[in-house]
């Protein structure tokens, strides 16, 4: 299973433009992948009205098989499920999916899914597809699901945030954190502005950057997430709102993205230069801003 490939921006246009003005129904013969069928399919559905209870974590891991250095990886990961641990809202559950059973936390809402396909070639979007099968047998309450990198770190506060706050369609990670381990700098990825007319939003930059909300009672959601995450990150937003779904920024840069630290699965892609020359480019040298890394990512 190969990456969904993205449809064509004018074509995404059109296709919400048809759904607002004729309804999901009258527009799903023009879809063009699986996803905006998905979404379409969902669209017809209401949003929840219940009170969403808890954010999951869909953990893709790559297995010791393609990697130099296992135990570099699962130390990664174990940093990410610190920042979940650290989290002072406790109502999130994380399900790692890989071949190998990784070093866990001893803490119940930690889980392993086992991946047995065998199949040559990338598997992430595989083991996307394996999580959000899974999601049925979670006994998940109504909430956000958000599928979440295994070497990506989330900020204090973000799962209170997003609970709180109860955004009807899920949330987009705008500004977030990336940072050129290998360097030790720091850059922040967020919408264009007047005097950084070529910074990308974050969403852009990284996968960990979408938590949509999710219905355990609607199969459709299920079946909407898992054919949304087979394709790149920057389809999310376009193909949540398509769903009906549109995603309501968070307040703060929640999310930090780290380069250059040996295992990177973009790496193995040969598409991490460009994310290294906008470190450089957008370099935080504010002393106040990296202090405030240290404090809500404390160990990365």
């Amino acid at each position: 299973m190969a990456q969904a490939p993205a449809t064509p921006k004018a074509h995404r246009r059109l296709l919400r433009l048809r759904a607002a003005l004729f309804g999901p129904q009258a527009a799903t013969r023009f879809a063009r992948a699986e996803s905006e069928t998905a979404a379409l399919a969902l669209r017809r559905l209401p949003l929840p009205e219940t009170r969403r209870d808890c954010v999951a974590f869909l953990i893709p891991l790559v297995g010791p098989g393609p990697v130099k250095d296992w135990t570099a990886v699962t130390d990664r990961l174990q940093t990410t499920l610190q920042s979940l641990l650290d989290q002072d809202d406790p109502n999130w559950r994380a399900v790692i999916c890989c071949q190998e059973r990784p070093p866990l936390p001893d803490d119940p809402r930690i889980t392993h899914l086992p991946f047995t396909d065998s199949t040559p070639g990338n598997d992430k979007w595989r083991k996307l597809a394996a999580l959000c099968d899974h999601l049925a047998a979670m006994d998940l309450p109504t909430g956000y699901v958000m599928s979440f990198d295994a070497d990506d770190l989330l900020r204090q506060g973000t799962v209170r945030e997003m609970l709180d706050r109860q955004a009807p369609g899920g949330y987009l990670v705008e500004t977030g954190f990336v940072m050129d381990h290998a360097r030790g700098t720091y850059a922040l990825a967020g919408p264009p502005t007047a005097t950084m007319p070529l910074r990308k939003p974050f969403w852009k930059l990284c996968g960990s950057c979408a938590a949509l909300s999710h219905d355990p009672a609607q199969r459709e959601s299920a079946a909407f997430l898992k054919s949304m995450t087979a394709h790149e990150h920057r389809m999310f937003p376009y193909l949540a709102a398509l769903a009906g779904r549109t995603l309501t920024p968070l307040r703060r840069p929640s999310v930090l993205y780290i380069l250059n630290h040996g295992e990177n699965f973009g790496a193995r892609r040969g598409r991490v230069g460009f994310k290294t020359r906008f470190v450089d480019r957008f370099r935080i040298t504010d002393p106040a801003t990296l202090e405030t890394l240290d404090t809500d990512f404390p160990k990365h």
